[in-house]
């Protein structure tokens, strides 16, 4: 296995877009390390119903003890502005967050700017910010950020959640009016340096198809890290291809680069009664990495040695680690993503968790 030393000064290149500065290419030296995350953005919901979660040997083990014994060292976490309930409000991931630095943890947060799922299908202004003028909008989006930061501070905050056309529609929809989104983007990133300057700054899209526009798009934003989500269903089966565009676009634009979500399916069977995403064998990677303990394991060591490959690779994060059938075997609204998960349906922790050591 490619090995890298993984706790190391780099010096990253930062792009300043502040209004009072108009320095272009200030050195920045960040102390930063291999980031080996999972995305457990529904755990405290899940936790409300006390499931017990099994070491590898059958015992019964703390959830988030499991994790950090093997290898995870940093917590993704999802943000909503006016949820309808509690779950990923600031006021949950406030507590979480700090549950998890003092467990060791670093922390992750993924501003959506909505009050539901973001992504390349949706991006929904929050109900409370929908009559708001633009110049409402931006003081809004720079207090709601310097509110996050300042409560959080987080090691590393996504502005926006793969955020291919952009965030906060319409307002800043790219394919209507990329400035405004620039602008929008620009105002969040400016509260984050000021009141969270340890705070590393990411741009998140999904898949590589046109992560080479976008990101020539922003080239003149103040941010640190790209990031990627990849899943084969949706975003190609070649990892080649991957490797391919990660070294492109940290080389092209000298930033870290992390696969910001990934996952694969251990087996294509269910655990309630709810649709699962993936459950085709035409949705694999076949013959590499078959629906199976052994295959989620051989995919996520392959996708972290292909980060550890690419000169400027950050990290990897793992999304759904917790998305066990926590509603029951006959629930119909469960969970679509058991079968991704990082444990089996036994809630026995599966090999792959092993794959997040660094060696």
């Amino acid at each position: 296995m490619h090995q890298k030393l993984f706790s190391i000064f780099i010096i990253i290149i930062v792009f300043s877009c502040s209004k009072d500065d108009d320095s272009v290419g200030n050195i920045k030296p960040v102390e930063t390390s291999f980031i080996s995350a999972v995305d457990i953005s529904s755990y405290p919901e899940i936790s409300e119903t006390n499931p017990i979660f099994y070491d590898f040997n059958g015992n019964p083990v703390d959830f988030l003890d499991i994790l950090k014994n093997n290898g995870v060292n940093t917590i993704r976490l999802r943000l909503w502005v006016n949820p309808s309930t509690n779950h990923s409000s600031l006021n949950e991931v406030k507590q979480f967050s700090e549950t998890l630095k003092a467990r060791g943890f670093k922390t992750w947060i993924a501003v959506h700017y909505s009050d539901t799922w973001a992504d390349p299908g949706q991006q929904i202004i929050p109900v409370a910010w929908q009559s708001l003028s633009i110049t409402e909008l931006h003081t809004t989006v720079y207090n709601y950020t310097e509110q996050v930061a300042n409560e959080l501070k987080p090691d590393y905050i996504q502005i926006g959640n793969e955020i291919n056309s952009g965030l906060l529609h319409p307002f800043g929809n790219i394919s209507t009016n990329i400035n405004q989104f620039k602008t929008l983007t620009s105002t969040a990133i400016e509260a984050v340096r000021t009141h969270s300057n340890q705070t590393q700054i990411m741009l998140h899209v999904a898949g590589i198809e046109n992560a080479d526009w976008f990101f020539n798009q922003v080239s003149d934003l103040d941010y640190d890290i790209i990031g990627l989500s990849y899943y084969p269903i949706w975003h190609g089966k070649s990892l080649t291809n991957l490797r391919n565009a990660m070294t492109r676009l940290s080389t092209q634009h000298n930033k870290h680069i992390v696969i910001a979500e990934t996952a694969y399916p251990f087996t294509l069977e269910y655990n309630d009664f709810t649709n699962n995403i993936v459950g085709l064998e035409n949705q694999l990677i076949l013959p590499e990495f078959p629906a199976s303990p052994l295959g989620q394991e051989q995919f996520i060591y392959a996708i972290k040695n292909l980060v550890l490959d690419t000169e400027k690779g950050l990290g990897f994060c793992y999304w759904g680690t917790e998305l066990i059938a926590w509603k029951g075997p006959e629930s119909t609204n469960g969970s679509p993503w058991e079968n991704q998960a990082l444990f089996n349906f036994n809630n026995e922790a599966l090999p792959v968790i092993k794959a997040f050591q660094i060696d």
